[in-house]
């Protein structure tokens, strides 16, 4: 792996048939190890219920506030600076219960894959 900066353009996001937007901030094969997405969800908005194998994510939650459901943990409140660890394969989905967009980094090891996403819904 060579030094290097990445830069994301916001008018990279796109929505995503999960119902919320995502920006790809760094997902290459050149960095199997990790991925990171900055995910925004609109204000009432939340996320279809999904699951994604072979790979662990970590929310951190930047702004705004939601309520997170995973699959083996009590339904929660989260708000800045909270860290949501889920395991690989397990259900899950986050509302925005705010009136601003609830906006976090999902950072996934291995790196996201596309194939690795399975719509519940």
């Amino acid at each position: 792996m060579q030094p290097q900066i990445l830069r994301a353009d916001d008018s990279d996001e796109y929505p995503t048939e999960e119902r919320c937007h995502i920006l790809e901030i760094s997902n290459s094969s050149s960095d199997a190890e990790l991925s990171i997405a900055r995910a925004r969800v609109e204000p009432g908005v939340t996320t279809a219920l999904h699951r994604v194998s072979d790979t662990i994510e970590r929310y951190i939650i930047l702004s705004g506030s939601g309520r997170v459901e995973i699959e083996g943990l009590e339904p929660g409140n989260v708000g800045p600076y909270d860290v949501v660890i889920i395991p690989q394969g397990a259900r899950q989905r986050i509302s925005n219960t705010a009136e601003v967009d609830l906006i976090f980094l999902a950072i996934c090891t291995p790196r996201f894959k596309q194939d690795f996403y399975e719509h519940l819904e």
